[in-house]
């Protein structure tokens, strides 16, 4: 591996002792403000380029949503590959498991893909968050039938 992404650092370390008191998805730049909150001097570059760092050595999730990078510590899953089902309020993130590997392979074998890699992520509202916005979690969710199943966008 290379060295930038396994040589331990203060930096390295306080930002990965930061992102793993956070079940959640969370920004760089909240994360650099709760640093800065506990008297952390870290600029937000260097938590950039840790998080980014970590990211690529598969040590944290990253994902995107509304626009913006967000990233999680991967804890005991880093090594096991796994999805997300996020809530788009809180940012409340539960692992799931995915369709089965069969299925990516015959969606894109389909239409006439040949896989590299597949990323899973389902985007929604949290049970608690419909609670307080007065309506359950399922309002308005528009579902696509199966028909439309092998035109979803995979890749492994």
């Amino acid at each position: 591996m290379v060295e930038h992404l396994t040589r331990r650092t203060v930096q390295k370390e306080t930002v990965r002792a930061a992102l793993r008191q956070t079940d959640d998805f969370i920004s760089a730049q909240n994360l650099h403000r709760r640093l800065q909150d506990a008297g952390s001097k870290i600029g937000l570059a260097t938590v950039y380029r840790q998080l980014n760092a970590m990211a690529a050595a598969g040590e944290a999730d990253t994902i995107r949503m509304g626009g913006e990078q967000l990233f999680r510590d991967c804890g005991e899953d880093a090594q096991r590959h796994h999805h997300h089902l996020v809530c788009e309020r809180c940012g409340k993130t539960i692992d799931i498991e995915p369709p089965s590997e069969a299925w990516f392979r015959k969606v894109a074998e389909d239409n006439g893909f040949a896989i590299s890699h597949h990323i899973l992520e389902i985007f929604g509202v949290c049970a608690e968050c419909a609670d307080a916005e007065g309506r359950s979690a399922d309002d308005g969710v528009e579902v696509a039938d199966e028909s439309s199943a092998g035109k979803v966008n995979a890749t492994d």
